[in-house]
């Protein structure tokens, strides 16, 4: 539906609270919703010109709208919660939870059994839970079956059975994990007391059934009968014992729902948690697919909806991250800042983290779940880059007071070295210690090299230095095309600053982050190349000026020399004859001679 076929419709739309549906020329439901105003809201979806690309295809997709009027805005939540669960339109919150999660059964039947299951059945059998583990729910059940003993035969105890005698008792009688119900050896109602005893253990009403077992523990007492008075006392001491275990706040807090959230750009993660007595009686997980612009707020007010106003239990408060307008509850809204209540909120919070990073970590490949891909990931998001830096060259220059200057030029690739692609720049057009031209020369060279080459070029360029450095590199690019193309950045040593062109302010990185740290290190490797190159360069400059003041003798004769001597040092330590063995007498001795004879000053170099 575009907006001009909506114009004749607007007006037909009542301004009551309601609930309104959109459908397409399927008669599909697409959406339902609902509003204080329903013209207003309505009118907001064909007015409004910067919607998301989802909500633009529904609207698109809107053939016919219907409308429910009543009277309260809470009448209008309840429906819409009513008819989403019924219709489950494809462009409304869905909320997807594990339906695998474990739940404890009574099963309805005669003498009801008690059992772990995963699996509902819609037998008019109950069904407490969510738990959040297997290993939880047989925690639970075996304190239960170990206070409360109950049979676990599937045996049709009708009462005509147990009044004919068709059972006997089995091992379990006699091991007292059953008292014979199977037999008549226990009553209907003493077996009917003990399950609703269970119901209020699941929901964790923990004072009631200690008083309960106290006062029969008196009643026994009172009759002399101490073996069955002692036997209640170890329920007393079980229970106790479990509850001091299974309490995770104080015991006082009752009755309080608790959601913890958090999100991606497309999903929503909600845990949810009930708390009795100071432990957890529920808990459900949640993931929300978003579908159209929702806002936490609206997608926590759905959470809510589907789990506090649609269960067995009681509300008394919600705690939450955030402030959720709920317009049919009076149940007051926490938002702790400290106490037992923000340690509650702290829980779902973290539960609710575990599950995005668990779906996030599901939907990587196995590229991304590398360790590299995340210092990778970590510094495109400190950067700002647009694309993954993959590929990453970082240079360095290095002279000696203006003599031998030369530009190391270091790549990293999947934020490993790679070695092979490693670049020694002799400078060429450079006299003296000038940093910036020397910077502006290699990069000129090494980028229009690899743009002729029809090289792949890097993601990121890092240059050491501050302002100036930066500069003439984008001097470079800029002179070959490729400015704005390639991101450059300049790291300054003092304050390990990071200086983007054009912007006067650094960025600083937080010290411990893995994409500063993989900056440095390209740093300290392109200075540690680049001066390896230069002492070794030095070393050789210094080398030939020692052999070339001996005159009489070429340069092939001295590279035959140190073929064999390997160093000026091992050659001044030969003997006559050793050398005239590979050059010739009269050769030999102009070299002896030669090698120790001071210097004239003025070649003497500089080290």
């Amino acid at each position: 539906m575009t907006p001009e076929e909506f114009k004749p419709l607007r007006l037909t739309i009542p301004e009551n609270p309601g609930v309104y549906r959109y459908f397409n020329n399927a008669d599909e439901i697409l959406y339902i919703g609902k509003a204080k105003d329903l013209r207003k809201r309505v009118t907001s979806y064909f007015t409004k010109g910067d919607h998301s690309t989802r909500i633009a295809r529904m609207i698109r997709q809107i053939a016919r709208i219907e409308f429910t009027i009543v009277a309260t805005e809470q009448d209008a939540f309840l429906l819409e919660n009513s008819l989403i669960k019924s219709y489950r339109p494809r462009y409304n919150i869905q909320l997807r939870d594990d339906k695998t999660y474990p739940f404890i059964c009574i099963k309805k039947e005669n003498f009801p059994r008690v059992f772990f299951t995963r699996q509902i059945i819609k037998d008019g059998s109950e069904y407490l839970g969510p738990y959040t583990s297997v290993n939880s729910v047989r925690s639970v059940l075996e304190m239960l079956l170990n206070v409360f003993p109950l049979r676990n035969c599937s045996l049709n105890l009708s009462d005509k059975n147990i009044a004919d005698g068709k059972f006997k008792v089995c091992l379990e009688y006699h091991l007292k994990n059953c008292l014979g119900p199977c037999q008549g050896l226990q009553s209907k109602a003493d077996y009917d007391e003990s399950i609703q005893q269970i119901r209020e253990l699941l929901k964790s009403n923990f004072p009631s059934v200690l008083n309960y077992l106290k006062r029969k523990m008196n009643e026994y007492a009172e009759q002399m009968n101490f073996e069955r008075a002692n036997e209640f006392k170890q329920k007393i001491t079980a229970l106790e014992a479990y509850q001091n275990k299974s309490t995770i706040v104080n015991p006082r807090l009752n009755n309080i729902d608790v959601f913890g959230y958090t999100e991606t750009e497309e999903y929503a993660f909600i845990n949810f948690l009930k708390i009795g007595n100071g432990t957890i009686v529920r808990a459900r997980m949640f993931e929300v697919k978003k579908v159209l612009e929702e806002t936490r707020e609206e997608i926590l007010a759905r959470a809510i909806s589907e789990t506090s106003f649609d269960n067995e239990y009681t509300v008394e408060e919600f705690i939450l991250p955030f402030a959720v307008e709920l317009p049919v509850t009076d149940c007051p809204i926490t938002i702790p800042l400290a106490g037992d209540k923000k340690k509650l909120l702290d829980l779902a919070q973290r539960n609710a983290l575990y599950l995005r990073e668990e779906r996030l970590k599901q939907s990587m490949t196995a590229e991304e779940k590398h360790p590299s891909f995340r210092i990778m990931k970590t510094l495109k998001e400190d950067l700002k880059l647009t694309e993954l830096p993959k590929h990453i060259e970082c240079f360095d220059n290095s002279n000696f007071q203006g003599t031998n200057p030369v530009s190391a030029c270091v790549v990293f690739k999947d934020a490993k070295p790679s070695k092979n692609d490693y670049r020694i720049f002799n400078v060429k057009t450079v006299e003296g210690p000038d940093d910036f031209a020397t910077m502006r020369e290699v990069i000129y060279r090494r980028y229009k090299r690899m743009t002729e080459e029809g090289q792949d070029l890097p993601q990121l360029i890092i240059v050491d230095g501050g302002k100036g450095q930066l500069s003439s590199a984008v001097e470079s690019l800029k002179e070959l095309e490729l400015y704005g193309k390639i991101p450059v950045v300049g790291i300054a040593k003092k304050l390990e600053e990071i200086f983007f062109p054009e912007d006067s302010l650094p960025l600083y990185i937080n010290k411990k982050s893995e994409s500063l740290k993989l900056i440095q290190r390209m740093r300290d490797e392109a200075h540690r190349f680049g001066i390896t190159h230069h002492r070794q360069r030095r070393s050789k400059n210094t080398l030939t000026s020692e052999l070339t003041n001996i005159k009489g003798v070429g340069e092939k004769t001295f590279e035959k020399l140190l073929k064999k001597f390997r160093s000026v040092a091992k050659l001044k330590e030969a003997t006559l004859e050793e050398i005239a063995a590979m050059i010739g007498e009269a050769k030999a001795k102009i070299v002896y001679e030669g090698l120790r004879a001071p210097l004239p000053e003025s070649s003497t170099p500089t080290i």
